[in-house]
This record gives structure tokens, C-alpha cells and sequence, in this order.
């Protein structure tokens, strides 16, 4: 399929944040509940990314620039301005939370905001509250994050060679990541690895980075890059196809395909020789947009219906208009109802150009 579209010059594409359900359930009754967010094709919004910084201590080659301009702390929602903006679309339908950046634990007070948040779990309006995390971080605040109902988080981590893993962060540190990562465990946090695949970069570590995860009862989910904002790296230089991973992993290991899921857009196997499941996520190359079922929002109150697209809305004034939620929640029922069937991403080949203009930092991972 890749290669018929890569004759074409451009790769037509999802997003890494769609939710995937290989069943043709449409209906995602199981989501619905009374008011529930409901988009024009029937899917209940039942999941809300909300990013809660757009900075970040690591300068991801496939994430930001090396001098990334960031937003004035004027224009960021205040930590209560986030609590309640997410409690309105809890109290819409959404079940299922995650923070992102930037990265969110850099953010100043966060625990306060977790904290709060915390208590739609108590309650049961929330199944789960989760974040995405470099795990620079995790050293100081994992246990304080279990403590409050966070069961499992995602860590990004694409290399375990500790040059490369500068040379892609170009800040970070691994051993601090892996401190990390040892924090959450011991504070008995779930951990996923998430890592994007980059071509002439890690594709050589797939097998180790797989026996790695594995061997540590962590789950491991490669993802294909994705065309936001300028990075000062080019596109089709980064992209590496994952049905071209699959099938040189499937030389090594014994995959077979599974309904697991969880939530968010993997396709899972089990790898017989581990034990252990591993993740595909392929914004590129497979299709997942009819089952979406989550939105994402900005730091600066703005919401993306779809990663993929720019059609937005402007959340941050109704919420300050007034202290009541009547004209914020209109104004997330009229979003939810442009919601698009699809994405309209596309990797220009010819003039090396990111689908959109924004970075992921700015969007939320």
C-alpha cells in the first residue's frame, strides 16, 4: 500500500491520537451516557487529551525545533481553569483523561491539577486518568501520581543507546529517563513505552527495545512519525513504514494478532518468545478515523476536534465569561458537532512541507 502511495508523492494519514477499534462498531453504545458528546457520524466522545504546557525539558527531533518560541504564561489556563474545563466535558460523557504537554510534569503546581482531578475518579465519572511523560520527571513525582488514582502512563522512549537518545532529545539524559522508570514501577504505576520509529536512527534496536520492555512486564508501542510543525529535520527522511518493521520483527519473533485494546489507536500482537504484547500504531499507513472517539485540548483553552485538521474552537472565553459552565458547555457541544469523519493529513514529498503548521508540543501529544 505504502509503495503505491509513495509513487504518488504523498502519504495520506491519520494522526497518532485516533482511536482504533477493528470491529465495524459504530455505534459505541458502550460510551454513551445520558448528555453524552454524540459527532455528526455517531461516535461518542468519550476520551479528552488535554496538553497542559507546551514546553518541555527534551527538543525531540520529530516533536519541536532545537529553538522552540513558546507561548507567554499569560496566554496558558491556569491550573483552575483546567480543572473546570475538564470537569465540564467529564460531566459531558468523557470517561477517559490524559495530560500531555510539552511535557506535564514541567508544569508548575501540576500535582494541585491532579490532585483535583482526581476526585472524578473517586466519584466514578471517570474511568481512568492517565498522562504521557518523558520520565524525566517521574523520579520526583511517580509516587505522588499513584497516589492520586493514576494506574498507568505512557513513557516515550525511542532508542536505549544512550548517544542516540541525545542526539533525538537533543537535551535529555537516558539514565534519567530510566530512574524514571524505575520510580514508577517501584510506585506500582503501569508503564507502556511509547517509540517512534525513525528511519537509519533506531530501526536496528526494534528487537532489543522489545526484549527490553518486555522483560520488564512493560508493554511497547511503536508509532510512525508524524508531520507536525518544523523540526529542521525532513519528513520522508525521518518516515520509516511500520508494515516494513512488522515483517523484519516477523522474521525474529512469533507475532499473532489480537483484539487487545486499550483505548487508544494500537493494533496489538503477542510475541510468543516474550511473552509480552507489542503495539502498532501507523498514522501513515492504515486508516482509523471512523472509530474516533477523543478530542484534544490546548493549554491555551483551544480544541481540535481532529488532530489532523485546523478547524478549532476557542474554549478559553466562554470559560471566562462567566462562573457559570452554560456558555462553555454550548460552545463544546457546537464543536463536538463539526467534528470531521476524517483527517486531512499529507506528507508533501515535493517540498518537504509538514501536513500542519503546529507542532505537537503545542497540540498536545
Amino acid at each position: 500500500m505504502l509503495d503505491a502511495l509513495a509513487d504518488i508523492g504523498q502519504y495520506s494519514h491519520m494522526t497518532y491520537g485516533m482511536t482504533i477499534n477493528d470491529t465495524q462498531d459504530l455505534a459505541f453504545d458502550r460510551d454513551r451516557s445520558p448528555g453524552a458528546l454524540v459527532d455528526p457520524f455517531g461516535r461518542a466522545i468519550s476520551y479528552l487529551r488535554v496538553s497542559v504546557t507546551d514546553r518541555c525539558d527534551f527538543r525531540c527531533v520529530y516533536c519541536m525545533s532545537e529553538n522552540m518560541a513558546f507561548l507567554p504564561k499569560a496566554d496558558l489556563l491556569t491550573l483552575e481553569e483546567l480543572d473546570r474545563l475538564c470537569s465540564a466535558f467529564i460531566a459531558q460523557g468523557v470517561r477517559k483523561l490524559r495530560l500531555t504537554g510539552g511535557e506535564p510534569l514541567v508544569r508548575r503546581g501540576i500535582m494541585t491539577l491532579v490532585a483535583s482531578l482526581s476526585r472524578h475518579l473517586a466519584t466514578g465519572a471517570l474511568d481512568e486518568f492517565t498522562l504521557t511523560t518523558n520520565g524525566s520527571q517521574l523520579p520526583k513525582y511517580a509516587h505522588e501520581l499513584a497516589s492520586h488514582g493514576v494506574r498507568r502512563i505512557n513513557v516515550s522512549l525511542d532508542t536505549l543507546d544512550p548517544d542516540k537518545f541525545r542526539a533525538v532529545t537533543r537535551w535529555g539524559e537516558l539514565d534519567k529517563v530510566m530512574a524514571g522508570i524505575d520510580a514508577a514501577q517501584a510506585a506500582g504505576l503501569k508503564v507502556k513505552i511509547n517509540a517512534v520509529a525513525l528511519k537509519g536512527v533506531n530501526e536496528d534496536e526494534f528487537i532489543s527495545l522489545i526484549e527490553w520492555a518486555h522483560g520488564r512486564g512493560m508493554e511497547l508501542t511503536l508509532i510512525e512519525v508524524m508531520p507536525l510543525g518544523e523540526v529542521g529535520e525532513g519528513r520522508l527522511d525521518q518516515y520509516l513504514p511500520l508494515s516494513m518493521v512488522r515483517a523484519r520483527l516477523a522474521e525474529h519473533f512469533t507475532l499473532s494478532d489480537i483484539d487487545y485494546r486499550t483505548g487508544g489507536p494500537a493494533r496489538y500482537v503477542d510475541v510468543a518468545e516474550t511473552g509480552g504484547r507489542l503495539g502498532f500504531i501507523t498514522p501513515l499507513t492504515h486508516n482509523f478515523c471512523e472509530s474516533c472517539n477523543r478530542v484534544r485540548v490546548t493549554c491555551t483553552g483551544t480544541l481540535y476536534m481532529c488532530l489532523g485538521q485546523e478547524d478549532a474552537a476557542d474554549l478559553r472565553t466562554p470559560l471566562r465569561a462567566s462562573e457559570g459552565n452554560d456558555l462553555l458547555d454550548a460552545a463544546i457541544r457546537e464543536a463536538i458537532s463539526r467534528k470531521p469523519k476524517g483527517h486531512d493529513f499529507i506528507i508533501d514529498r515535493r517540498h518537504q512541507r509538514p501536513a500542519l503548521s503546529r507542532h505537537m508540543s503545542v497540540t498536545g501529544g
